[in-house]
């Protein structure tokens, strides 16, 4: 009976110890594939905070301290964009060459005599140029001047710059809209404006009262 019995014992328990090797061989597969998920999980991580990834946005990196170049233009062309067609370069001051010398500098402008019952237009200098239509754009430089007293109240020379503005169009004086509309561009006149086409006899703070004069040069009309 001892001998049947080992037999018997060792039948059974030979198939359990066998069984027993692949499950151990199934636990080790599993922690191994845990730390493989594990350490993908991380580079992934990793990868994802190195390259910005879809996280939270971050703040755009600083641009570099130099520029990059300008592109070539194509050839044939200008690096610089060209102006539009029938465009005029702004006068400077003194006005554009090709003018009467006389327009090149500031004009003296004296007191007037006697009294301005109504507008007066004195050319001084006649220009070549087409003449003003209303509507158009003038580029001028001028001197006012009290008419009775001859005080410099404005200038566009001392400011350095040519005055633009529409004419004819009720934007300016209307001695200067009824003055200026039909004068040759290139031209100097002489304007004796009474206060009633000016700012008047009780003109606003800061403006001219009474009769004026103006010495007006057109630079140019678009």
């Amino acid at each position: 009976m001892t001998g049947v019995h080992t037999a018997m014992t060792d039948t059974q328990t030979t198939p359990v110890q066998r069984a027993d090797r692949p499950g151990r061989a199934q636990a080790l597969i599993g922690v191994l594939a845990g730390l493989l998920v594990v350490a993908v999980v991380v580079g992934v991580f990793v990868a994802i905070r190195a390259g910005g990834g879809s996280g939270d946005p971050q703040p755009p990196a600083a641009a570099p301290a130099t520029s990059a170049p300008a592109a070539e233009p194509p050839a044939g062309q200008s690096a610089a964009p060209s102006a539009p067609a029938g465009a005029e370069e702004p006068p400077q001051q003194g006005g554009p060459a090709g003018l009467d010398p006389a327009l090149q500098t500031k004009p003296e402008v004296k007191a007037g005599t006697g009294a301005v019952p109504a507008l007066k237009v004195t050319t001084l200098v006649r220009g070549k140029g087409p003449a003003v239509e209303p509507g158009q754009t003038i580029a001028v430089n001028y001197v006012g001047v009290l008419y009775k007293t001859g005080e410099q109240f404005d200038s566009s020379w001392d400011r350095g710059q040519p005055a633009q503005f529409p004419i004819g169009t009720g934007n300016v004086i209307e001695g200067w809209d009824r003055g200026l509309v039909g004068v040759p561009v290139g031209s100097r006149v002489q304007l004796d404006i009474p206060a009633a086409q000016a700012y008047g006899d009780d003109a606003p703070q800061g403006a001219p009262a009474g009769d004026l004069r103006f010495v007006v040069d057109i630079l140019a009309a678009q």
